[in-house]
């Protein structure tokens, strides 16, 4: 049998991953080699629009969150989709094109890169990108995954609407409004299946 509260232990950093057309949070992230440009990889569910977009982008960015950093940029970049929001319009922090790339600034550091291989799974693409620009801003405390965990309520404070059955993912904070889930229902911004989301009444 297989937990999910035990893998929510792993250690992850927080991080706004960027691109042409698309953005998202992402927190599996691994420097996978050194050298003056060294490699990154970054696992995307499947399930994301960024994903899909992706496939088709040669660059795209990391912009790393610390524990300080403004809250709303979780849930502009995480609790949505930009299959039918403009994320980069409605950014609380600055987006600046970068090596051909939007980039969200004011966080501590961000990293450019440039593809190099794609790594396929049941549930996720591994993209493994090349850094060919990276820039220290701040050198606050890294957000890690489990400091997201400790505090999503207050980071998260989703809003539902009144005298509407919802039911918000507790990993991200997407609603989905109905008396029930659908069968099979799975979220679609993190890819996480009805067992971790909870009925709230509006």
């Amino acid at each position: 049998m297989v937990e999910n509260n035990a893998l929510l232990k792993l250690t992850h950093g927080m991080y706004v991953l960027t691109t042409n057309g698309a953005a998202c949070f992402v927190d599996a992230v691994c420097q996978i080699s050194s050298g003056d440009n060294p490699l990154v990889s970054i696992a995307v569910n499947k399930k994301n629009f960024t994903n899909e977009v992706l496939h088709n982008q040669d660059r795209y960015a990391l912009s790393i969150v610390g524990e300080k950093d403004n809250m709303d940029l979780v849930k502009n970049f995480g609790f949505q989709s930009m299959r039918d929001h403009d994320k980069f319009a409605s950014s609380p922090n600055k987006v600046e094109m970068i090596q051909g790339v939007p980039v969200v600034k004011d966080t501590l550091a961000y990293l450019v890169l440039e593809k190099v291989d794609t790594i396929e799974n049941d549930t996720h693409t591994l993209f493994i990108g090349r850094v060919i620009e990276a820039k220290l801003t701040k050198q606050d405390r890294p957000m890690s995954y489990n400091y997201y965990q400790e505090h999503k309520d207050e980071l998260m404070k989703v809003t539902t609407t009144q005298g509407k059955t919802a039911w918000v993912c507790t990993i991200c904070g997407y609603v989905y409004y109905g008396e029930t889930l659908p069968e099979g229902f799975t979220c679609p911004v993190c890819g996480v299946g009805p067992e971790l989301f909870e009925k709230k009444q509006g």
